[in-house]
């Protein structure tokens, strides 16, 4: 009867799974081990960087709605400006490959 609490990994490549063997063996833990803790540390760092994101958002929300007025509204001539940019963008991405 086998261990349902074994995990079964498959490398397509021999070379992939010799270099994880080696990195597991180096940090003295099974190859399960290394990559779960691999997966844990790549899912906590994109968490960490989804936070952080937020955070300044959200710090750039309140200084915004904590301005006056005045200085968060654009001018006449920055709405112009703003919108000649857009358009030259609009413009340089027209005819070239993806």
């Amino acid at each position: 009867m086998s261990d349902s609490k074994a995990m079964n990994l498959r490398f397509r490549d021999e070379r992939q799974h010799e270099a994880i063997a080696a990195a597991a063996k180096n940090d003295g833990v099974s190859i399960q081990e290394y990559v779960i803790s691999a997966a844990y540390e790549r899912a906590t760092a994109v968490e960490r960087h989804f936070l952080d994101a937020f955070q300044r958002s959200v710090a750039r929300s309140s200084e915004a709605f904590a301005a006056e007025p005045s200085t968060i509204d654009p001018t006449p001539e920055q709405r112009a400006a703003e919108l000649m940019a857009r358009k030259d963008l609009e413009n340089d991405g027209r005819g070239r490959a993806a």
